[in-house]
């Protein structure tokens, strides 16, 4: 009779049960998707109280926007603009037209690369290429290698030859200008070459509820030294606001280790590990979900500081001039 009882209890709170479930789901409508959009932000993305966001205010300024007749397109901007509020290059919506994307963390900077002269006067002609690397020995025994993304993989092969092949130089400059990131994978492999000692060089954490401050405990992220080859000599790392997520990772790795110097502008940041959802109309989101730290515990969403601060000169430039690698090449002589 118990469980008779039990099982009619459970049968008359299946309606409720399932009338809540359905009002956590939005229909595909603008103001649906609008919705569902501002909620998996509000409760997944993860630098909202950090970049003093106030999420209600935002709805509050773009929810009047929505009608429900509207177009997709202007769904979609409105959708974009919002997003924009986050100011992170991490956060894209994605329809099958188009891709919303914050640019302005490094459009609002000085640009501090020049490819052409890189290419005329430092590579030259003969400059070699291993996987994503392109690498030479300037005529003052430095040495140089340019790695533009890291989404072009680097092994463990490719980086023996590279050092092998640098060892003679007096010191070495690794540009990552311009270096948007990429594969993670690839920068700790790249990292891992310049040190000889486990490095405490970061923390992680992720969310563990819906709130803004929900987060697990800071988990450490060590460097581990590479069991081949690594570089023993001085470095200097060339950054520019373009220098971002992966590489961001890569230059706060970097400036841990002891003969490592940072020369150029400030890093473009990006710090927060992307995760992805999708409204009910299929657009694709992508946003910050777990926040990178640094070794002190603090955040570097927006960027690192270079040791040395320096920017292109224009003079420089029309002379064919990267003033930032003539930097480098000035504080690698000095003892």
């Amino acid at each position: 009779m118990r469980r008779r009882t039990i099982y009619c209890l459970l049968l008359a709170l299946l309606p409720l049960l399932s009338s809540c479930i359905r009002e956590e789901e939005f229909s595909n409508t603008p103001q649906g998707n609008f919705e569902t959009l501002w909620k998996i932000i509000d409760e997944q993305y993860c630098f909202l109280d950090y970049k003093q966001i106030d999420w209600d205010a935002i709805h509050d300024k773009y929810q009047p926007l929505i009608t429900p007749g509207m177009s997709n397109d202007g769904l979609f901007e409105i959708l974009g603009n919002m997003l924009a509020e986050l100011k992170d290059g991490h956060v894209n919506l994605y329809s099958s037209s188009n891709m919303a994307r914050y640019w302005d963390w490094y459009l609002d900077y000085p640009r501090n690369y020049n490819e052409s002269i890189i290419e005329r006067n430092y590579l030259g002609r003969d400059y070699r290429i291993a996987a994503g690397a392109k690498y030479t020995i300037l005529d003052d025994n430095i040495g140089y290698v340019s790695y533009e993304s890291f989404s072009a993989g680097i092994g463990n092969g490719n980086l023996d030859e590279i050092l092998s092949y640098l060892s003679v130089c007096n010191g070495l400059i690794i540009d990552v200008r311009n270096n948007g990131g990429g594969d993670l994978t690839n920068a700790t492999r790249f990292a891992a070459r310049f040190t000889n000692e486990k490095v405490l060089t970061g923390y992680i954490q992720h969310k563990t509820g819906k709130g803004h401050n929900d987060f697990s405990d800071p988990t450490p992220i060590y460097l581990e030294p590479s069991n081949s080859i690594r570089w023993q000599k001085k470095v200097a790392v060339l950054t520019n606001r373009h220098s971002y997520s992966a590489t961001n990772d890569f230059v706060n790795s970097m400036r841990y280790l002891p003969n490592v110097i940072l020369v150029g502008d400030k890093t473009g940041g990006g710090s927060g590990l992307p995760f992805s959802s999708e409204l009910p109309n299929g657009w694709g989101v992508r946003f910050s979900a777990s926040p990178h730290l640094d070794a002190e515990k603090q955040h570097i969403e927006f960027g690192i500081d270079p040791t040395k601060k320096v920017d292109m000169s224009k003079e420089d430039e029309d002379n064919g001039v990267d003033t930032i690698i003539e930097e480098a090449r000035r504080l690698l002589k000095v003892n």
